[in-house]
């Protein structure tokens, strides 16, 4: 079961902008219309399937996801209820919050711009998640002092999203940096204080049914039984990060197989492809993502496997991708989605 579960497969081309956007100049966010095919896609997906982008403030999805082509600040404050009417579009990963806590009047605005049935991947702040605080740049300055701190955790981001989230938390994410060299030897310690952390958070199914709590790291090193014990033992996931610092896909399904059956959380954050891409190579390399850069087929090809081997077991599944990715998320979800229906068909 769990090989079928996990096999391989083909994948499907995905669909380009076609239009030329019309710039806007209204605070008002409109959706562009939807064509069919799309349409008729998401109804064929189950209800705990959710695909996604992280984060939606960008111009350049004019004619993919909006009517025209609006300001960024315009987008981020009123693009929410425009980018959740999108068809394949039932989760989306709040970013924002990695860098400074959100409190629950903030999570509160974001449920009330979506429908009842949307559900939202949150990142835990960098405050509590990141060993070293950085400067501007991304280098690290010197230890962090709140790393995995578990009331400070649950205070500063757990307590917040699930009561202005309510039943429409979907993910709770801790993705933890990359680990300077005086950590990464001393792993089992870092798991330990990771296992009270997680150990601390209260459970939130009576608020949030569908709600997940995941763990996602940036370095191979954490990828050990040990790892999966604490997880197994509080009842949380792994978010499968696919990444250039993390092994490919392939490699990290034995952390899925280790903890099925269960959720499946992945956020899709940078292109494997490209071990020497960080976030501003590529974001150089792909703005302003309005099309299909860098397609990676084989990746996409095995996601769309385990995403409808998971949905088909009835298990919730929240797979979020970035800009980052492929070059455009929309048309990541797109060509993700179509390879996912064609898994579902199968069946």
């Amino acid at each position: 079961m769990q090989n079928s579960l996990f096999g391989e497969e083909d994948d499907s081309s995905p669909q380009d902008k076609s239009t030329k956007p019309i710039k806007k100049s209204s605070k008002a966010v409109e959706p562009v219309t939807p064509a069919p095919e799309l349409m008729a896609l998401a109804q064929n997906f189950p209800k705990h399937l959710r695909l996604g982008t992280s984060s939606w403030n960008y111009p350049g999805w004019a004619g993919l996801v909006w009517d025209g082509e609006y300001p960024e600040a315009n987008l981020s404050r009123y693009g929410l209820t425009a980018y959740a009417k999108h068809p394949l579009f039932r989760t989306v990963s709040i970013d924002r919050g990695f860098y400074r806590p959100l409190n629950v009047a903030q999570f509160a605005e974001y449920a009330s711009q979506v429908d009842q049935d949307f559900r939202f991947v949150v990142k835990a702040p960098s405050l509590v998640t990141d060993a070293l605080i950085r400067d501007e740049s991304g280098r690290g300055m010197r230890p962090n002092a709140h790393f995995l701190n578990a009331e400070e955790a649950v205070k500063m981001f757990v307590e917040p999203a699930i009561e202005g989230l309510g039943h429409r938390l979907g993910a709770l994410v801790f993705q933890i940096s990359p680990l300077p060299n005086n950590l990464l030897s001393r792993m089992p310690e870092v798991i330990n204080q990771l296992h009270q952390l997680l150990r601390a958070i209260p459970n939130f199914n009576h608020i949030a049914p569908d709600g997940v709590v995941a763990v996602e790291v940036r370095d191979p090193q954490w990828l050990t039984p040990q790892f999966v014990q604490v997880l197994r033992d509080t009842k949380a996931t792994y978010c499968m990060g696919l990444h250039a610092k993390m092994p490919p896909i392939a490699e990290q399904l034995p952390i899925l197989r280790a903890l099925w059956p269960g959720p499946l959380v992945c956020r899709w954050n940078l292109n494997p492809l490209h071990g020497a891409y960080g976030y501003e190579d590529a974001q150089q390399a792909y703005s302003p993502y309005d099309k299909m850069i860098d397609p990676d087929v084989e990746t996409r090809a095995t996601l769309a496997k385990v995403i409808s081997g998971t949905a088909n077991a009835g298990q919730n599944v929240y797979v979020t991708l970035s800009n980052k990715a492929e070059g455009s998320a929309p048309l990541s979800v797109i060509a993700l989605a179509k390879s996912i229906n064609s898994k579902l068909a199968k069946r």
